[in-house]
């Protein structure tokens, strides 16, 4: 089950409506081990794509460094889809490389980036294995 505060769901579902009707995507870091989704970094979709993102390989490289100096990790890996459902394509599968993550996809295909709900589900994926999750969103993580 992914648990993450509104401020944070919030945010994300903000950065893949301002990014419609190209693919969002961003890192949710969080002290290594915690499971606790506590820093929001959003990065460019270097693919600048409405079908496929790409992070950019320099900024990548730069938030895993600070990521390893804060130890921290990606908790939480999202992206957007703006035509299709929120769950992983066989590109979105074939890139996930990080285990323990949460893989967040936000659909904006029904409302693009008007006012209305979008679709925002979690996942794992390991060894090419789609699993589905529960989301709970909170006001604020606990202590």
């Amino acid at each position: 089950m992914l648990t993450i505060d509104q401020a944070t769901y919030d945010a994300i579902v903000a950065h893949a409506k301002r990014d419609h009707p190209d693919e969002a995507c961003g890192v949710v870091a969080g002290p290594e081990g915690s499971d606790r989704p506590e820093r929001f970094v959003e990065m460019v979709n270097a693919a600048g794509s409405p079908t496929f993102y790409e992070f950019d390989s320099t900024d990548l490289f730069q938030l895993y460094k600070e990521m390893d100096a804060n130890d921290e990790e990606p908790v939480v890996v999202y992206h957007s889809h703006t035509a299709t459902e929120a769950y992983p394509s066989r590109t979105d599968i074939g890139l996930a490389s990080e285990p323990g993550a949460h893989y967040v996809l936000v659909s904006t295909r029904e409302h693009g980036n008007n006012e209305g709900p979008v679709e925002f589900r979690s996942y794992r994926i390991v060894d090419g294995e789609v699993t589905e999750e529960e989301v709970t969103v909170v006001d604020e993580l606990p202590r």
